[in-house]
């Protein structure tokens, strides 16, 4: 169909247009589509940065679950191939933040982060999984830092499970750096 209405009239989503997210679930007219409120709330939960960072963006959704972060509005952004930055994957068992997202917000983070060392740095920045059964926080996905001049810097997005981090840096941004300790 070419509209974004199936034949009983309820909104769908449309894989080549870009929708504002509802406000809150009470807003949705697109079954499964995540809302504002949800967003800022599993950030909060998830990595503790507070709401208050993403005041001023607008979130949008472009596929299944391909949310997009926009700083500023746009009156109608479905005509374009892409706004902002990919920002989170949501129509999944577990939601899933993109590496550019946590490369830009993940200095907020105050939970669910986890420091490694340069060894483990380079490994992780190279794709590589590894076993780090020292971590006793939350399993599923982390926001992996490694201290730069004296700063925490995120370095990507993984994924923990049966002590061992596993790193979802994507293949075209994989990158072998040197240890230096």
């Amino acid at each position: 169909m070419s509209d974004d209405t199936s034949s009983d009239d309820a909104p769908t989503n449309d894989g080549q247009r870009f929708d504002r997210l509802p406000a809150t679930p009470d807003e949705r007219e697109v079954e499964g589509r995540a809302s504002r409120a949800e967003v800022l709330d599993w950030w909060h939960e998830r990595f503790g940065i507070e709401p208050a960072i993403f005041e001023g963006y607008s979130f949008w959704e472009k596929g299944a679950g391909k949310v997009w972060i926009f700083n500023g509005e746009a009156t109608d952004p479905s005509e374009v191939e892409a706004i902002g930055m990919t920002f989170l994957r949501t129509r999944q068992e577990h939601w899933k933040p993109t590496g550019r997202a946590v490369s830009r917000f993940g200095r907020h983070a105050t939970k669910n982060v986890i420091e490694l060392d340069p060894r483990q740095a380079s490994r992780f920045a190279a794709g590589e999984d590894q076993d780090l059964p020292e971590w006793d926080g939350d399993w599923g996905y982390l926001i992996a830092t490694h201290e730069v001049a004296g700063e925490s810097v995120p370095i990507g997005v993984g994924l923990y499970l049966y002590d061992e981090l596993r790193s979802v840096v994507p293949k075209g941004s994989r990158a072998d750096l040197p240890v230096v300790e």
